[in-house]
């Protein structure tokens, strides 16, 4: 299915798209995720925020119901045909967003990402282009990283996680951040994988038939679930070593109680693995965040 077909409205007088589904379409409830992290980046920073505070406020907005928002709508366009069969009471396949007003509002939001994203200088533009196009390259044909179980996670890991820490340091200090920040967003973006992975699970009957090859669908969901495990651990275990040799033991060891949480966490995932991801995305990615933070102050005495 091209990304420009129409999905057949099974409300076909409905006009305009309710505003209620329009809402629902860029999941304010996915927006957390970027913000928090631009949020990490502008703390690791170390710089002051005085004088400076519309920029954080602007970048987090960007972040969250901006571009987040945009690359929710855009993927629930170019993902119609496969909420038909796992969720057909979202907006576009129900008909409460007809024809293409899906794909019009995914347009006109990826071209608001990059008037915000102008706002915020050249390192804070630069980001936002890559987000823009990550979120399309994710979703629509020719490339739709999505039916990839490694790409696709990963690309959204590094746009959730790595992207937004990394453009709230550089938009802070004005300029590239340190190696430090650079390593540890990247290791909480690759964690991010995991998460996901796990999020994935949701859609396990509709991407076996649509072709969409998620770990749960590669692996089974046993085998997915473990290896999400694993993938967000580790980077969490080379964090808590690199901030140990950084002179930052309290920091490590906090993050270590955090994992350590974790893992309790995930044992009960293991269980049920496909009934039990929904209660670890609210549970076990609550953790994982907390110790990005913890991170971030660490960082922010490095600087």
């Amino acid at each position: 299915m091209s990304t420009f077909d129409t999905f057949p409205d099974p409300q076909s007088a409905r006009r305009f798209p309710e505003p209620a589904a329009a809402l629902r379409l860029i999941k304010p409830i996915t927006w957390f995720p970027p913000m928090w992290a631009y949020l990490c980046g502008v703390v690791s920073s170390g710089a002051s925020a005085e004088g400076k505070i519309e920029l954080v406020i602007l970048g987090v907005v960007l972040a969250g119901p901006v571009v987040c928002g945009m690359s929710q709508a855009a993927n629930d366009w170019c993902d119609r045909h496969v909420d038909a069969i796992n969720e057909p009471d979202r907006p576009i396949p129900s008909g409460r967003i007809p024809g293409r007003w899906g794909l019009w509002i995914a347009l006109a939001m990826s071209v608001l990402s990059l008037v915000v994203g102008y706002q915020l200088g050249p390192w804070g533009f630069g980001a936002t282009i890559f987000g823009v196009l990550a979120a399309w390259a994710y979703s629509a044909e020719p490339m739709r990283l999505k039916r990839s179980g490694w790409w696709g996670p990963g690309l959204v890991g590094l746009c959730y996680e790595g992207l937004p820490w990394f453009t709230g340091a550089a938009v802070l200090s004005a300029g590239a951040p340190s190696w430090q920040i650079i390593a540890i967003a990247a290791l909480y973006a690759i964690g991010a994988h995991g998460i996901m992975t796990l999020n994935d699970f949701k859609a396990l009957e509709g991407d076996r038939k649509t072709g969409v090859n998620s770990l749960p669908v590669t692996l089974g969901p046993q085998r997915a679930a473990k290896v999400a495990c694993w993938i967000m651990a580790i980077p969490q275990i080379i964090v808590i070593g690199a901030l140990t040799l950084w002179d930052k033991p309290w920091h490590a060891l906090a993050i270590t109680a955090v994992l350590i949480a974790q893992l309790a966490a995930m044992r009960f995932l293991l269980r049920d693995p496909k009934g039990k991801a929904p209660w670890y995305n609210g549970t076990g990615i609550t953790l994982y965040v907390s110790g990005m933070m913890i991170a971030a102050f660490a960082l922010r005495g490095l600087s």
